[in-house]
């Protein structure tokens, strides 16, 4: 992977971490979801519009619908996350969900997009993925989903695995369909992302629809977060998008991952989620991984 692929996914890696945590924070819904969508749509709106404004014009059935697909895998991904975020432990939710997504991602990439992995690039997503395990809670926590003496912190955990595999299926979604759009459609990643916003701004709406009564209460609780997300998300996602354009899918999507080694520490200080000892030998494992596929 050249450096400046993985100096584009390492920046992305910290503001995605970040990001999250004030998702966890919040303890949003559906309608915080849609009030992040409308705080990018506003705090962006005069990069989108200036550089669409002769581009999107030309536009024709391949971008629109790659931007349609890009809509629909996203929301589902951001409303799935936030769910599982209020269900369960955000170092539940986000390592699992952050390490399915791009296992999926990779081995769709070698699949279907005919890349390529190295033998080194196979060990470190190996690396990686053992990595991700150990930051979800290693053996602990599959005694705790097993076994676990409160019958209510098992089905908190069972629910946080759930929630993280699923979203997982959704960021490989999203990461095929993003990928392929700026990779061999050519799109603008600022484009692709700001544009596919402003379609995915009516999917939260309806999926806020029965919430509908309470969006102001909602709104005064967490507009801070809401219009943080809205400045830190799109350069994350932005930056990463970049980054495929300069190496392949199956290298990005990996290395994106050490976001979790950001996660896990912010994670368990800010929000004093325990079992920090394994997520750090995680989250460094996670690392060697990154590293590994950047060699690779």
């Amino acid at each position: 992977m050249p450096l400046t692929a993985l100096g584009l996914v390492l920046a992305a890696a910290l503001l995605h971490a970040w990001w999250n945590v004030l998702a966890k924070k919040a303890g949003g819904d559906t309608r915080f979801a849609l009030l992040s969508g409308l705080a990018v749509a506003l705090v962006w709106a005069p990069v989108g519009l200036l550089l669409g404004r002769t581009v999107v014009p030309t536009w024709g059935l391949l971008e629109w619908g790659l931007l349609a697909a890009s809509a629909v895998t996203h929301v589902s991904y951001f409303v799935t996350l936030l769910r599982g975020y209020r269900l369960s432990d955000l170092t539940v939710v986000y390592p699992l969900a952050r390490g399915t997504g791009p296992l999926l991602s990779s081995l769709a990439a070698v699949l279907f997009l005919g890349e390529r992995l190295s033998l080194v690039g196979g060990l470190g997503v190996l690396v990686l993925v053992s990595g991700v395990f150990l930051v979800a809670g290693g053996p602990k926590l599959l005694r705790a989903a097993q076994h676990h003496d409160d019958p209510v912190a098992r089905a908190r955990v069972r629910r946080g695995v759930g929630y993280g595999v699923l979203t997982g299926g959704f960021i490989a979604s999203y990461t095929l369909v993003d990928g392929y759009a700026v990779r061999m459609a050519l799109l603008s990643p600022i484009l692709l992302d700001y544009f596919g916003n402003l379609l995915r701004l009516p999917l939260y709406a309806m999926a806020a629809w029965p919430q509908r009564e309470g969006l102001w209460e909602e709104w005064q609780r967490t507009w801070k977060p809401a219009l943080a997300i809205g400045m830190l998300s799109p350069i994350a996602y932005t930056l990463v998008l970049y980054a495929m354009t300069l190496a392949p899918l199956s290298h990005v999507a990996p290395a994106r991952e050490v976001s979790m080694l950001f996660a896990a520490l912010i994670g368990g200080h800010l929000l004093g989620e325990g079992n920090r000892v394994w997520r750090v030998i995680g989250a460094s494992m996670i690392a060697c991984g990154v590293a590994a596929l950047a060699l690779g």
